[in-house]
């Protein structure tokens, strides 16, 4: 059974870093912060599990820390989350009766429940020991580059994201997230470290952890305008919960391409084909943007029994895990965006002043 109440702790379990993800279930029972204190004494917040099938945060923590034992002189307290050991016992994403705890963060859009007010707690807590930055760390289920995701456009955001990697995408959906919520107090990044179990994805979180711990502040100072390439998820794609869908040759009203992760981070132009319709009498898919109006007719036409895209777009995201796009989305549609000047802004769209979507036919507007 979850526990529901805020569990923080001064050190960690005997044991607990010998277990793998799906073991922790048997020191933690529910969301857990575990506070280290080291020779600076503003935490680097950590946050992983939140997803209990997205493992690699956990695995690079577990290193980190077996570095440093023991734990008494490290470079930086740590405020270390582990959002959700029972769904780790089973490698799933959340359990039936639980909601998405990545969506549960003040800000959201899940209605008052015992879930929101303990991570309110949690973030209330986090936001009182003032940290030095937050990082969320995350893993897909489909083909996509490692990158990190910011909620404000501002010069030690990006600088601290571009010391995970040049891609960088610029969220503001969807609403609840840690991120997100964190980043009107601290420099705050969602990491998209790959997918789950692959060491390469785990020794490249490992690195960026070590460089954080190290860092004495995050320079505000202008970054370069070739450092990052910057993206703006512009609207969520759902597929239609009344539509049976697979992948492949299946009998179903969606039959989707079996090799459509394939389309991560690529520019995709119009005409292009997600996937057929068999005799289909309901809309199959939803695009809604970040104001949550349905922007489908923008991004997709359903009138030649396909699944086409009408204008040039970049999915990320894109899964082949049925579950996963039950329980959120098929994928993000984004737009480039250019750091044109290299200026310090930030702020929600429209866009602040010195930045502009990309120029492309079909782009919209700033």
């Amino acid at each position: 059974m979850v526990s529901l109440d805020f569990i923080e702790l001064d050190h960690v379990p005997d044991g607990l870093l010998e277990r793998p993800a799906s073991a922790l279930y048997q020191q933690l029972t529910g969301p857990t912060l575990i506070h280290l204190q080291g020779r600076e004494k503003r935490p680097l917040v950590i946050s992983v599990l939140q997803h209990g099938n997205e493992v690699t945060g956990w695995e690079a923590v577990r290193r980190l820390l077996k570095s440093h034992f023991p734990l008494d002189n490290l470079p930086r307290s740590l405020l270390i989350l582990i959002g959700n050991p029972m769904a780790a016992k089973h490698r799933l994403r959340r359990l039936d009766d639980q909601p998405d705890f990545n969506r549960c963060w003040p800000g959201g859009r899940e209605t008052d429940s015992a879930y929101t007010r303990l991570f309110r707690q949690i973030h209330d807590r986090m936001r009182e020991l003032q940290p030095l930055a937050a990082i969320d760390i995350h893993n897909n289920t489909g083909l996509n580059p490692h990158y990190a995701a910011v909620n404000l456009i501002r010069s030690d955001y990006l600088r601290l994201a571009s010391l995970f990697s040049s891609k960088v995408v610029y969220f503001t959906m969807p609403a609840g997230t840690m991120s997100l919520s964190m980043s009107e107090h601290c420099p705050s990044l969602t990491l998209e470290c790959g997918q789950a179990g692959e060491i390469h994805g785990t020794d490249h979180t490992l690195a960026f952890l070590e460089t954080c711990l190290h860092l004495e502040s995050i320079s505000t100072k202008p970054i370069a305008a070739d450092a990052v390439r910057l993206f703006h998820m512009v609207a969520t794609v759902r597929v239609n919960d009344n539509v049976l869908f697979g992948f492949g040759r299946v009998p179903a009203e969606l039959s989707l391409r079996e090799d459509l992760d394939k389309f991560n981070f690529c520019e995709l132009p119009p005409g292009t084909s997600f996937g057929s319709l068999n005799q289909h009498s309901r809309q199959p898919l939803f695009a809604v943007n970040p104001e949550g109006v349905d922007v489908t007719s923008e991004y997709f036409s359903f009138d030649r029994g396909q699944v086409e895209t009408t204008r040039e777009t970049m999915p990320s995201m894109l899964t082949l895990d049925r579950r996963v796009i039950q329980q959120d989305c098929l994928c993000y549609l984004m737009d480039r965006i250019h750091y044109e000047f290299g200026e310090e802004v930030a702020g929600p769209d429209p866009l602040p002043e010195g930045m502009r979507r990309s120029d492309r036919p079909g782009a919209p507007s700033a």
